[in-house]
């Protein structure tokens, strides 16, 4: 079984063309199709009524509030894979386009792209340009991170049943949607990225970003499938990134591996 990865979403996306409309019910993971109709439908009756108010409640600023007609047309809008949909750096350095064949096998099976309005999907999911962050509180649901909570905790388990790696590179935002647990989590990573330039050492977000998308990237071209986090940080470590061993996990808190970086290449 491979491993699967957590990523985030980017608040950047792609123009996606006209035609081939979001069929919800075809989407991954359908155990979620129910709680995404709920979302979708709040999102589009919030965006349809008065434009100060959705801007408002998606905190967008007066040069975003087009996303607001955006998001009132969700149901008719094209569609893109989710994999081609998704830009910004840590996209752009995943390069999902530019993998063989074999590679790109191995990213639909293994990655998992989280959202504030789907909960969940898989990089071949066919969905819509939006505007829906994890941390927004969307009436008449509320806080979309407590939300998701409920909803993945029935649905991500399966998911991540079998005996393998699960690497969890999303930002904390999203994170709080769905914690590994149990035995789970014993088998859990999550990375660090620590810039060090003049023997300091510092977490930025260019760097984070971009090494994560390089990282899974690198795994994939690999061929490599770790089914643990020391088999992780031994792949890594061979793949030539400076890794080192943070925390080890336990029950209630995964494993958390340190990649420093001085440079990007």
């Amino acid at each position: 079984m491979p491993f699967l990865v957590l990523l985030p979403p980017s608040e950047g996306k792609a123009e996606a063309p006209e035609g081939a409309p979001l069929k919800p019910a075809e989407l991954s993971l359908p155990g979620l199709t129910q709680a995404r109709e709920r979302v979708l439908s709040a999102l589009v009756e919030l965006c349809r009524g008065d434009e100060d108010d959705a801007a408002a409640v998606l905190g967008l600023s007066k040069g975003l509030r087009g996303e607001v007609a955006r998001n009132a047309g969700l149901r008719t809008a094209g569609t893109l894979p989710a994999g081609e949909l998704y830009t910004g750096v840590l996209y752009d350095a995943l390069a999902l386009g530019k993998l063989d064949e074999a590679a790109y096998r191995r990213a639909e099976r293994s990655l998992l792209v989280f959202s504030g309005l789907w909960g969940a999907v898989r990089i071949g999911d066919r969905i819509p340009a939006y505007r829906c962050s994890g941390g927004v509180k969307l009436p008449p649901l509320g806080a979309l991170g407590a939300y998701w909570r409920r909803e993945l905790a029935e649905v991500l388990p399966r998911e991540a049943a079998a005996d393998s790696l699960v690497l969890d590179l999303r930002s904390s935002a999203y994170a709080a949607s769905w914690k590994p647990v149990g035995e789970v989590a014993a088998r859990t990573a999550t990375v660090r990225v620590l810039h060090e330039k003049d023997g300091r050492r510092s977490v930025v977000s260019h760097f984070n970003k971009a090494t994560k998308g390089r990282l899974v990237r690198d795994l994939l071209n690999s061929g490599a499938e770790p089914a643990t986090p020391g088999e992780l940080f031994e792949v890594l470590g061979g793949l030539g990134y400076t890794v080192e061993l943070a925390a080890e996990g336990t029950a209630r808190k995964p494993w958390q591996l340190d990649v420093v970086v001085t440079e990007l290449h």
